[in-house]
């Protein structure tokens, strides 16, 4: 049984405040992470709040299907929020606060609410990234010129 796994992403500073991202191997159009929100540039996207929330909202989504594939069943509809709520701390920073999450799978049989149903009760301890959130993630910074 694999007991770690590593991957990487990197960042790269494209102008001000805004970012590159590079998620290795996966190809795509640009990412970028933007923390001025100039409207005045096409190198527009969203902030590392907002990437935290949706990393969240989407490994939470993924982890409500799988559980609902293990029952035999998978969803055709499924759609969620992430509301973020942040807050001064007493040194006057801006820290996230709470992510609240909200999924509306559309299941209209009620057998396949039941399924559902046991889902809900413990679907959440298949996300990798709500979990590790909750429970702290060891953050080791370097700076290396």
């Amino acid at each position: 049984m694999l007991t770690e796994s590593k991957s990487e992403v990197g960042i790269k500073l494209e102008e001000e405040m805004i970012f590159k991202c590079d998620l290795g191997k996966i190809q795509m159009t640009d990412l970028f992470i933007d923390e001025q929100h100039k409207k005045s540039t096409d190198k527009i996207g969203p902030n590392p709040a907002k990437l935290l929330a949706l990393s969240v909202l989407g490994c939470l989504a993924a982890s409500f299907a799988f559980c609902l594939q293990k029952t035999n069943f998978s969803l055709s509809d499924l759609d969620g929020k992430a509301v973020i709520i942040s807050k001064r701390n007493e040194k006057g920073f801006w820290r996230l606060q709470k992510l609240d999450i909200k999924l509306n799978p559309k299941i209209d049989n009620p057998e396949m609410r039941k399924r559902a149903n046991q889902c809900i009760k413990f679907f959440e301890q298949y996300c990798i990234i709500s979990e590790s959130v909750r429970n702290g993630i060891d953050i080791d910074v370097k700076i290396e010129y």
